[in-house]
């Protein structure tokens, strides 16, 4: 198989939403430092809702994982959905993300009371060598050819983690 074809994990991004500023997002931002011992990134809202949540509120909290870190993640959030994922959680682009209700539902996590049960995204961005032109401040583009389908990205998950796809 040509090396460039090769499709990778870019990143691994979990994110959970409180939906307000407090001490619930206090323990969501403890939570997923204990579980990645990564900097947190405070999510906040970009325009005023109908809801009456003000522009630039925290509303949630996200950590990016990649390389190694990534991959060990993702074994565990996928033994957490019993290796099971729908084939509508895959995008055009080959992307894909899943929920997990509980976090305590992945392997090696405790319940902590002082903390409490919170439920997460976990959003999974591929990609295969010669991506990262995408990146860079020259605006290029990827060749069609080269985009990974949503098929792709489907065998390339049940391959390499051993998820079945439903």
């Amino acid at each position: 198989m040509n090396p460039m074809r090769k499709i990778q994990i870019e990143k691994v991004t979990i994110n959970i939403g409180c939906g307000e500023a407090g001490e619930k997002l206090e323990r969501a931002k403890m939570l997923l430092e204990n579980l990645t011992n990564k900097k947190i990134v405070i999510t906040k809202t970009h325009k005023r809702t109908t809801f009456g949540s003000a522009k630039t509120r925290p509303i949630g909290c996200k950590i990016t994982l990649r390389g190694k870190d990534a991959q060990e993640f993702l074994k565990k959030a996928f033994e957490a959905i019993d290796n099971k994922l729908s084939k509508n959680v895959f995008d055009v682009q080959g992307n894909f993300s899943f929920g997990i209700k509980e976090h305590i539902d992945i392997s090696g996590v405790r319940y902590e009371p002082e903390i409490g049960i919170f439920g997460m995204d976990v959003c999974v961005t591929l990609e295969r060598p010669g991506f990262r032109i995408k990146r860079k401040k020259l605006s290029s583009k990827i060749g069609k050819q080269h985009l990974i389908k949503p098929e792709e990205a489907i065998e390339w998950v049940s391959k390499n983690y051993g998820v079945e796809i439903v």
